[in-house]
């Protein structure tokens, strides 16, 4: 990167820049030091010869590293570094509606019957295939060869029998689903508490040590995020590290998903690839042969792979200990709550790893999916002797409409998966980030005057448009007889615009009516 002669970068060069720091790996400087959604420490040799070649360390370390005067500009990362919270709007494309989850921040103008979008229907193509082409068999042989009509005493015997099935599968399913989202907001709730608590509350030495407490706050912040991160994997059977949302976020810690990332890098590149076209249409459409089994990179694995959350979690107990030890937290009631949400945090996990092992039991789901199948299946034979060719779409309909039951409680049964009406988990994490970006954006407040004595501070509004400096030279008394009339004011203000909200109704009401006679009011 080139310099002028009083330091200053010149920005027409800078995607030939390369930070320092962050130069590591030769895939990285091959690609000019944009990162790539690859595996962060593995060599260009090391991904074309399918992993054979062990790690090498890291060349830089701590004492290797240039002074922070030596680095052209501190931004320099950001140039070439994509942001993985970031939401991306993009219009649909037609995998959309095989996969997710649903972007929930679109909005449609289409009616809510005619969206496909979130709809089971691109799963039931083939169902729905199958059904119309038995069923035009069954009507074709029982007007050319045979009579194959039957009564349809069955239709209230099975219809009944099925409906109950299919109410307790839905109900079941949306159970896990509610649930699940309930875990994800405790996770957001306690993120926000703990980033308070480490952001405001902690205290910040003086000199040196104040830097240093800074960068452990912002680092203590990131391991929130990555918390959640690395939550929405493990629900995803996804234990590597060599993700983009989550490789930069935990590459300084010891864990055993990091060990397992660095020193088992054929499986972990087979985990950022994704599976074949075919195997990925046989997905979308919802072919049973074509899916993949979810615990495959776990079962393969030859090295433990630790619970990375939980490790995360035991990364910040540590902190919080030092910062008690430290003198830095030290009002009972803030530590109190600090531990009070990592303990939420540590239910957090446990919950959804229940939600996500405890499905329906598996006799209920077969026999719910074989009741159903059979129903639909007999009721050609049952519409045939009154419906005649029509026997044909009325079939197709009502296999539409139960099997749509049946597959939807199947879909948001596991709320954590890549399903269109799964949870949004990338969205929450994104959330997170933001969230504890927005607390870390602002120095923590020494004195308050700043705000509360502002000349825009009204405290009597709506009751008096006069401000804080106003009000400090009026006496204590006027002020509290002040707030006392606050709300009979309010009360009176809101009957009075009632009042003429019902008086101007009444007017249009007979200047429409004298509009439709012809008389004038």
């Amino acid at each position: 990167m080139d310099a002028n002669d009083d330091g200053h970068v010149d920005p027409t060069h800078r995607e030939s820049f390369v930070d320092p720091i962050h130069v590591g790996t030769d895939q990285q400087q091959y690609n000019g030091g944009a990162e790539k959604p690859q595996l962060p420490r593995l060599s260009m040799q090391q991904q074309f010869n399918g992993g054979a070649e062990k790690p090498r360390p890291r060349p830089l370390s701590i004492e290797t590293l240039p002074e922070l005067d030596q680095i052209p500009t501190l931004m320099s990362p950001r140039a070439n570094t994509m942001n993985p919270f970031r939401r991306v709007h993009k219009p649909l494309e037609y995998d959309d509606y095989f996969t997710g989850p649903r972007d929930t921040q679109k909005h449609s103008k289409w009616p809510l019957f005619l969206q496909m979008h979130g709809s089971i229907l691109p799963k039931m193509i083939l169902p729905l295939f199958g059904v119309g082409a038995w069923t035009t068999m069954l009507t074709f042989i029982n007007f050319k060869v045979t009579n194959l009509g039957i009564h349809n005493i069955l239709l209230t015997v099975l219809g009944f029998v099925v409906g109950m099935g299919l109410s307790f599968r839905s109900s079941t399913a949306y159970e896990r689903y509610s649930e699940g989202r309930r875990y994800w907001a405790n996770l957001l709730l306690a993120c926000q508490t703990l980033g308070r608590v480490y952001w405001v509350h902690a205290k910040e030495r003086e000199g040196e040590l104040g830097k240093k407490d800074v960068l452990a706050k912002l680092t203590v912040l990131n391991l929130l995020v990555a918390f959640s991160v690395s939550l929405k994997h493990r629900l995803r059977f996804e234990p590597y590290t060599c993700y983009d949302d989550i490789s930069h976020l935990v590459a300084h810690l010891d864990t055993f998903a990091q060990r397992a990332t660095e020193e088992e890098p054929d499986k972990t590149l087979k985990a950022l690839q994704g599976p074949g076209f075919f195997k990925s249409v046989g997905e979308y459409i919802g072919v049973s042969f074509a899916a993949s089994n979810p615990r495959k990179l776990i079962k393969k694995s030859s090295r433990p792979l630790g619970n990375l959350p939980l490790e995360i979690l035991s990364y910040l107990a540590t902190y919080t200990d030092e910062l008690i030890a430290n003198g830095q937290l030290p009002v009972p009631m803030q530590q109190t709550l600090a531990y009070n949400n990592m303990a939420i945090l540590n239910d957090v996990l446990v919950g959804t790893d229940r939600v996500l092992s405890t499905p329906l039991p598996i006799a209920y789901a077969i026999a719910i999916a074989q009741i159903t199948w059979v129903y639909i299946l007999l009721l050609p034979f049952q519409l045939l002797p009154t419906l005649n060719w029509i026997t044909i779409p009325a079939t197709i309909a009502a296999a539409y409409i139960i099997l749509g039951l049946l597959m939807i409680g199947r879909e948001i049964e596991n709320p954590f998966g890549r399903d269109v009406n799964d949870l949004p988990l990338e969205s929450y994490c994104a959330q997170i980030a933001e969230d504890m970006d927005i607390i870390a954006c602002r120095k923590k407040r020494t004195t308050n005057a700043d705000w509360i004595e502002n000349i825009e501070n009204k405290p009597l509004w709506p009751l008096s448009n006069s401000g804080w400096q106003v009000w400090m030279n009026r006496g204590e008394d006027i002020i509290r007889e002040a707030v006392s009339q606050k709300l009979e004011s309010n009360f009176e203000t809101r009957k009075e615009l009632d009042k003429l909200q019902s008086e101007m109704s009444l007017m249009d009401k007979v200047r429409r009516m004298s509009k439709a006679t012809g008389c004038n009011v």
